[in-house]
């Protein structure tokens, strides 16, 4: 293959020019759409978190009162027969002629009978029926009557035009790349408009290049590499380095200029505000630095309309160089093909190539005993899981100390039952060691607690027997000769997915899915560069969750991080978490179909509204002439009804935005309630959407 993406035909032995292969066979169908020049040119717009800004038209704030057409028709006629009225009684004379002193006044007596006399007196009398026409016809609203019924009613916008596209071949032209023209590498910028043009470069790449040309204003000492790179290999200039350019297939709409992916539709009803009805509804990684708590049974579509779309677009900023993304789901979950995967762990699976590192690619003992203690009791009642963390460093350190190395699951297991063998042998080691004085006395200490009251030993004994199975054999070797994965990695943007064994080992399934949470917040925090936007995404979260991973979430946002949790009900979380985890989060959605009781909750952190309410009351009317009640008395003998009259009380009241009960079945099929909240403190109210996935 050529460095253009060609293919060289070339003679064979004989001579004779081979015919070409038929091309692969694609893995979908093609999509019809703008092209990238089309697609980078179109303006992109927000008023508020979470709007699709792809060529989107600002709204005005508040609905204009709409007058009904029947009233419309009404008031138009009343004004044209009453400007017919008073143009038959100023014709007629029967209001004098001081109308027509202006024509008198300033047309000379001279021409009186003449033709010029007569051109003058009409165009007079159509001065005059003008004026009648404006004035009745603003009266009447003809106007607005016409606009009506030439056209059926429309969404009025804030603007009445789009914002002005860049033209192109314009100095503004995204296609023409004017950063880097600006800065005197105009070859270059030939070379990225020319790729552009011929349609050999997509959406990732050019996303991709000019992620790597703000690292070179950043440091300019890094343009030199840029230039050659974009010379010798054009759009595939600064490549990931798994050298995939695109996903294999795309489940949903991405937006890789804003860094966006389409979730839905707001619906066009009452219930959302007037600015936000008919909008897309998007995410991006501005709302989901903020976490997402997303809530509902299962069929409801989380994993389809969700989960697999916002992975899938983290997946295409980490081919940008823009995010790192991992993805947490039990075995079979869709989340993806493999291909879209940098790693692929897929525990309890000997023919899985990557394995997961127990300690999160810690060197501090104290440091992995308490993500293992946080994973392993975290969720038990009655455990502390400090005590639990130093019971563990008691063991870590010394073993680390003595063998340059982290226990594996056996021989974690073997010291926390205080197997006599394992425990004198790593006593020996360190005793030979003659220096290790401290590490012995650790090792003591933990041989003086175990079996005393309290003694967190024997749950965390328990807890590892669930990993020291047949099913997880070879797996979370610390011996180097497996390739365990590290969520250390975050650094990079790599893209992972991790398979749980949920079908066969709930319980081991869990625990891990702790754990992974808990690394990935010590891991967010603790990365030196945070230029990359650090994701993990939970297909089910249920059982996860504790009390010191609810404090980590609510810190990353800080870290330029977050993590999507789905749960099928708020029971699936300890009942002293749920209302910290809905605190903790800045997006959350309520599916179709949750219960009142999570309802509830969901009600209690959306606050309350003012809105404006009326009430009508109709009293009886009560006539006190003979002629008004025989009226009164024909009109109830015709309609069945007596006569009332209605009084309009409008007061403004306070009352949840969306309550429990409407959000377990006023919510339709497919559709969600969704608030979001930006990192910088943008707040949009809760929403219902129509999801994309499920439409």
């Amino acid at each position: 293959m050529d460095t253009d993406g060609t293919h060289e035909t070339r003679p064979d032995h004989t001579g004779h020019i081979p015919r070409p292969a038929a091309p692969p066979k694609p893995s979908h169908a093609p999509t019809a759409g703008p092209t990238l020049g089309d697609w980078l040119r179109v303006p992109r717009t927000s008023d508020g978190p979470g709007v699709w800004t792809y060529g989107h038209v600002p709204r005005a704030a508040e609905e204009p009162e709409v007058t009904p057409t029947r009233q419309l028709v009404s008031g138009a006629l009343i004004s044209l027969l009453a400007g017919l009225l008073l143009w038959s009684l100023l014709w007629n004379g029967y209001l004098g002629g001081f109308w027509l002193w202006p024509l008198y006044m300033f047309t000379p007596d001279s021409w009186a009978g003449t033709l010029p006399s007569v051109v003058a007196s009409y165009v007079w009398y159509g001065i005059v029926i003008g004026a009648l026409v404006f004035g009745f016809g603003r009266l009447g609203r003809w106007s607005e009557l016409l606009r009506r019924l030439l056209r059926s009613r429309a969404v009025q916008p804030l603007h009445s035009t789009e914002p002005a596209r860049p033209q192109p071949g314009g100095e503004d032209d995204p296609v023409r790349w004017p950063q880097v023209r600006g800065a005197g590498l105009g070859e270059v910028a030939d070379r990225l408009e020319g790729e552009a043009g011929g349609g050999r470069m997509n959406d990732v790449d050019y996303a991709r290049i000019r992620r790597a040309w703000d690292s070179v204003r950043v440091d300019p000492s890094r343009m030199r590499a840029f230039a050659d790179s974009v010379r010798d290999k054009g759009a595939g200039a600064c490549v990931h380095p798994s050298g995939d350019r695109d996903l294999p297939v795309r489940a949903a709409r991405h937006d890789l200029l804003a860094r966006q992916v389409l979730l839905g539709t707001v619906e066009d009803g009452v219930r959302n505000p007037y600015a936000r009805r008919g909008t897309s509804l998007a995410l991006d990684p501005d709302v989901l630095g903020t976490s997402l708590l997303a809530v509902g049974p299962s069929g409801t579509g989380k994993t389809q309309s969700l989960v697999r779309p916002v992975v899938e677009s983290l997946a295409l900023q980490a081919l940008a160089g823009q995010a790192a993304v991992v993805a947490v789901g039990a075995a079979g979950a869709q989340l993806g093909p493999d291909a879209a995967y940098d790693v692929v762990v897929r525990i309890a699976d000997p023919a899985s190539v990557y394995d997961l590192d127990l300690y999160g690619g810690a060197t501090d003992p104290d440091e992995a005993a308490t993500l293992l203690a946080e994973a392993f009791v975290g969720d038990l009642p009655g455990i502390d899981v400090r005590r639990a963390a130093t019971a563990l460093a008691q063991l870590l350190g010394p073993f680390r100390t003595a063998y340059g190395r982290f226990p594996a699951v056996p021989e974690l297991r073997e010291l926390l039952d205080q197997v006599p063998a394992a425990f004198d042998a790593l006593r020996r080691e360190l005793a030979a060691d003659g220096t290790q004085q401290a590490m012995l006395r650790e090792l003591d200490a933990r041989s003086r607690q175990h079996g005393a009251h309290g003694d967190p030993g024997p749950a965390l004994a328990d807890r590892v027997a669930l990993l020291d199975r047949p099913a997880f054999a070879g797996f979370f070797d610390t011996t180097g000769q497996g390739r365990p994965f590290s969520l250390r990695a975050l650094e990079h943007p790599i893209r992972v997915r991790v398979d749980l064994p949920e079908r066969g080992h709930a319980d081991a399934s869990r625990m891990l899915a702790r754990l992974l949470l808990a690394q990935f917040n010590a891991a967010a925090a603790a990365r030196a560069d945070r230029s990359l936007f650090a994701f993990l995404a939970f297909d089910d979260a249920s059982h996860t969750l504790t009390a010191e991973t609810v404090r980590g979430v609510q810190r990353l946002r800080s870290a330029h991080a977050g993590v999507l949790l789905t749960l099928r009900s708020l029971d699936d979380v300890p009942e002293a978490l749920r209302t910290p985890l809905l605190g903790a989060v800045g997006c959350r959605m309520a599916f179709s179909g949750v219960t009142t009781w999570d309802g509830k909750r969901f009600a209690e952190a959306w606050g309350t509204e003012w809105v404006e309410t009326r009430d009508v009351t109709h009293r009886t009317v009560f006539a006190d002439q003979p002629l008004t009640r025989a009226i009164h008395a024909f009109r109830k003998l015709v309609t069945g009804k007596a006569v009332t009259t209605d009084a309009v009380t409008v007061r403004q009241v306070e009352r949840e935005r969306w309550s429990a009960s409407d959000l377990a079945h006023a919510v339709p099929p497919g559709h969600a309630v969704l608030s979001l909240t930006s990192v910088k403190g943008d707040r949009a109210a809760p929403l219902l959407v129509r999801l994309a996935g499920t439409a």
